[in-house]
């Protein structure tokens, strides 16, 4: 009796569940409830927060921020260059790590320390996005908003004693907040000289630790007091104020910062080619550094005189003695048209001893070119030149490149007096009438210099450097700044004045150094930044 029973008992729970089954689905294809509507579509901004949190349970920076950019083109690009990156960063560290590992295995007395696999997965990280800062120093500061859920594959093996254990790390998870300064800019690729990253925030880190096949993780407290030690160890060495800096390339080959200074005085000239017609010619002498933009410094015009004696003095600041030169130019002054070429001749920097004074006699020639070259006779020049290079000091610290950090004149200026550096930095809101193509005249003591000029822009960026040696300090003298457009090969126009700026020089002999934006006169909206620095002897 008990068995039968059993049996319907199975056959009935059977029958029910599977009519059940049929019915619920019948009920549920015939008997749909007709209120149904179309869901309403209404814009994100309309929504209130708490149903912005329902629907995006991780709103990016660049939506809760108005100041953090989008980056999707960033993280597209990562998406397709992360096997590649991948492969280059592990290639990077393994080479890194080679010789610490060295280091520390005969330190500790172990065996050997191999990658057995090392590869960052498949999943790139991604920005959520980027807060940019301009500032008014030669640098670029970056704050990207970090997120990496990777699947990393980092497996060590150590061989001590005759024993072999292996270490493994997956599953990374990295939050960060970095602060990257690109500073300072310079004019040779990648145009930076160094990077320095901080943290803004203590970073979150979560990864899975196996070793000898057994997840640490998963030991009671090991989780927490992991996270502890990472987050205090990385904020105590990188948390901001605190900052890690990485050298790109040698700050003074990519300044081409100043090394020296050359001292030429142009003594005499002797039996110079005639050019009037008279039989006489009126010479003066242009001399410039090959390799720089500045203009050329002029010799007084002897009128009527083929052997002319000028002995007046001149310095120029030199960058590399190895490759540049002093160029010099004899010209024949003419009061209506272009001055006659006597001849020219060329010195390099490299041929003259550091601190020795040399007497040189040139013969003059038509031209460097070989082609221009010809036999006949155009004269002679005397010069007296003296190479006097920098102290190591100065060249390592004489830019500022940090503010406030102005150091002394190098040696060979004038007793008292100094060197006065003026960085032409940008210029923003120029508008000419007709045409803008800024370039800015510097003009001190009636010595001008000028700026390269760049086509078609309002808000020009020169970044140019020029120098100045002074007999003395000049707390009483003015500077004057103009802004020029010039026009265009192809036009009617002339150039046209964008505005100008006096600067007296007081503030700056007293401070070292300023950087400040000064509004252009008889310029509408137009400013310009300069930074003046004051080395005294």
């Amino acid at each position: 009796m008990g068995f039968v029973s059993s049996l319907l008992g199975t056959f009935g729970f059977g029958l029910g569940v599977s009519a059940g089954i049929v019915i619920g689905y019948y009920l549920f294809i015939y008997f749909q409830p007709t209120d149904v509507k179309d869901p309403k579509i209404r814009p994100l901004v309309e929504l209130d927060s708490k149903t912005l949190d329902r629907i995006l349970p991780e709103i990016p920076l660049w939506v809760k921020n108005p100041d953090f950019d989008r980056v999707d083109w960033l993280n597209k690009f990562l998406g397709i260059m992360w096997p590649y990156l991948d492969k280059a960063i592990c290639k990077t560290a393994r080479e890194i790590a080679k010789p610490i590992i060295a280091e520390n295995t005969v330190k500790y007395k172990i065996d050997s320390v191999e990658f057995q696999t090392l590869t960052l997965g498949s999943l790139p990280p991604t920005f959520q996005g980027i807060k940019v800062y301009i500032t008014d120093e030669k640098e670029l500061i970056l704050e990207p908003s970090l997120k990496w859920a990777g699947n990393p594959n980092i497996t060590i093996v150590v061989k001590a004693f005759g024993l072999k254990a292996s270490a493994q790390i997956i599953d990374l998870q990295v939050f960060a907040l970095p602060r990257i300064t690109l500073k300072p800019l310079v004019p040779s690729f990648p145009c930076f000289a160094n990077i320095i990253v901080s943290l803004m925030e203590k970073p979150h880190v979560d990864f899975g630790l196996r070793l000898l096949g057994a997840d640490l993780m998963s030991i009671p407290g090991m989780y927490r007091k992991v996270q502890d030690v990472i987050k205090n160890q990385v904020a105590c060495m990188y948390l901001w104020p605190k900052r890690l800096e990485v050298p790109i390339m040698d700050l003074s080959s990519a300044m081409k910062k100043p090394v020296g200074i050359l001292h030429v005085k142009v003594v005499r000239a002797v039996k110079l080619k005639k050019k009037d017609f008279m039989g006489k010619s009126d010479p003066y002498v242009k001399l410039k550094l090959t390799e720089e933009k500045l203009p050329s410094k002029k010799t007084t015009v002897k009128h009527s005189d083929l052997n002319p004696e000028w002995n007046e003095e001149f310095r120029f600041v030199v960058k590399d003695p190895q490759s540049q030169a002093l160029e010099l130019i004899v010209y024949d002054w003419e009061k209506i048209g272009v001055h006659d070429k006597i001849g020219m001749q060329v010195v390099p920097l490299k041929d003259l001893m550091p601190e020795e004074p040399k007497t040189v006699t040139l013969n003059l020639v038509k031209g460097m070119d070989l082609i221009e070259t010809d036999d006949k006779p155009r004269g002679q020049i005397v010069l007296d030149m003296l190479y006097s290079p920098f102290k190591e000091d100065y060249i390592l610290t004489g830019e500022g490149d940090n503010a406030g950090d102005v150091s002394k004149a190098p040696d060979g200026t004038p007793s008292g007096g100094g060197l006065l550096v003026v960085f032409v930095h940008e210029a923003e809101d120029l508008e000419g009438k007709h045409h803008t193509n800024p370039y800015v005249r510097i003009t001190f003591r009636g010595e001008e210099k000028r700026t390269k000029h760049i086509k078609k822009s309002r808000d020009p960026r020169w970044e140019e450097e020029f120098q100045f040696v002074c007999e003395d300090p000049p707390v009483n003298d003015k500077m004057q700044v103009d802004v020029i457009s010039k026009p265009s090969s192809i036009g009617i126009h002339s150039k046209e004045n964008l505005g100008y700026v006096i600067i007296s020089l007081e503030d700056v002999v007293n401070n070292k150094r300023t950087n400040e934006k000064y509004h252009l006169i008889d310029s509408r909206n137009g400013r310009i930044q300069i930074e003046l620095q004051w080395r005294p002897s």
